[in-house]
């Protein structure tokens, strides 16, 4: 795979009469305790694949690029806080996100002649190559668009875990593809976005009544890397550097086969328990890899999740509300050779209680809609979040088929032929 860097340009909200940034002053948002244990992650990463067979890399340059900078621009008058950066001043007792004027998001223009099928399929693929679609990290947001010469192109998101959860990166998808889909659709016409796609920014709605706010900040300090400074430090954990070897692959659990596998637990287990989806599907999955990587099948193996804490506030946050909503809310426990986990949730602001030597997470979710980003040219036909490896897998919804469930991976390529062997033998058996 070869890919050409063709620009790197900046993209400024779109001149506004409302803009609070119209002034001398500086819009600053401050992070809560949602936003800070956040701050040591790296950047969230999602590419959203784009088919285009028909469209000549002229037609892509002269229309479909520039169609995608305006509405991008028209979209940031809304998101003014993708724009901006984090900041942490001396005589301030948490950080903020600060957007000053002329305050932009990077965005990389690019072409590959990698083979647009492979990258976009449910196959193992090469985690280089998926990385390549990527832009570099930049402040809060920064984008890649790549085009694929007579098959299509793929917008690269990375945003920093800080600012955004997967909720706030995903609406901001959409509303910038409504956007783009509307201009098409009206020759140009002023868009203003639906209300379920216009964030809210009313951080008064989140009240700390137990400093919650420290707690996180002294939770944050010591894994800071920054040891000569570590109380200021906004820099995250370093992230794994993958081997050559290392794959991507999408698995996927149809209503049936969840239906199945909830059916056997019911089977084997006497207890009564919720079953969702994503229980059954983050167990299965979980239990496989951990049997790829040998060892003691009876040893303690967790897997941590976290909730979306905007219905669950009292009282209720927006759903539109823009920023970290998600909170570690607990970890489940393999059980022996099943898919029956126990596990403990505690909410409200308290412990977790954490098992096992080893851990797993989970990115992304099923209800955030990630097939529904469509700017014009069609729903995506393939979306992977690509900052996972080794411990985590990501989720998302079947693209087409209600119930379904698609789980990305990416491990050395050895474990992922036994991960996938043992994912369709279990189905099958």
């Amino acid at each position: 795979m070869t890919i050409h860097i063709l620009e790197v340009s900046e993209v400024t909200p779109a001149p506004n009469s409302d803009s609070v940034l119209n002034s001398a002053n500086s819009l600053a948002i401050p992070l809560t305790f949602f936003d800070l244990p956040w701050l040591v992650f790296k950047p969230a990463k999602r590419v959203f694949f784009y088919r285009l067979i028909e469209s000549t890399r002229e037609h892509f340059h002269s229309f479909i690029l520039p169609k995608l900078k305006l509405s991008l621009s028209l979209v940031l008058r809304d998101y003014l806080p993708l724009c901006g950066r984090i900041t942490w001043e001396l005589n301030e007792p948490k950080p903020s996100i600060v957007v000053s004027q002329n305050d932009a998001i990077l965005v990389t223009i690019a072409e590959t002649d990698a083979d647009f099928s492979l990258l976009s399929g449910y196959g193992q693929r090469p985690a280089s190559e998926l990385h390549n679609l990527l832009p570099e990290a930049a402040k809060v947001l920064s984008l890649q668009i790549t085009l694929f010469p007579s098959q299509g192109f793929s917008i690269g998101v990375a945003a920093h875990h800080g600012v955004s959860d997967g909720k706030t990166s995903t609406m901001f998808v959409k509303a910038w593809a409504h956007v783009c889909k509307q201009h098409l659709e009206e020759n140009n016409v002023v868009v203003s976005l639906p209300e379920t796609l216009t964030p809210s920014f009313d951080r008064s709605l989140i009240k700390d009544t137990t400093g919650l706010d420290e707690q996180m900040l002294k939770i944050v300090r010591p894994m800071k890397q920054d040891k000569t400074n570590v109380s200021r430090s906004l820099s995250p954990i370093p992230a794994w550097e993958l081997g050559d070897d290392f794959v991507f692959t999408t698995l996927v659990l149809s209503r049936g086969d969840v239906e199945k596998l909830r059916e056997r637990v019911k089977s084997k287990s006497p207890s009564q328990l919720h079953l969702s989806t994503f229980v059954i599907a983050s167990a299965y999955v979980w239990t496989c890899l951990a049997k790829a990587r040998g060892g003691n099948m009876e040893r303690p193996v967790s897997f941590l999740f976290a909730a979306d804490f905007r219905e669950r506030l009292n009282p209720p946050l927006p759903a539109t509300y823009f920023g970290n909503c998600m909170f570690s809310a607990g970890s489940y426990n393999r059980d022996g050779e099943g898919v029956c986990w126990r596990g403990k949730v505690r909410h409200g602001g308290g412990d977790t209680e954490w098992f096992g030597e080893r851990f797993g997470a989970v990115a992304g979710s099923t209800r955030l809609g990630v097939y529904e980003s469509d700017f014009g040219w069609g729903r995506p036909v393939k979306v992977d979040v690509v900052s996972i490896e080794r411990e985590r897998i990501a989720m998302a919804e079947r693209r087409d088929e209600s119930g379904g469930i698609e789980i990305g991976m990416c491990v050395n390529k050895a474990e992922m032929d036994i991960v996938l062997a043992l994912f369709k033998n279990g189905l099958q058996n």
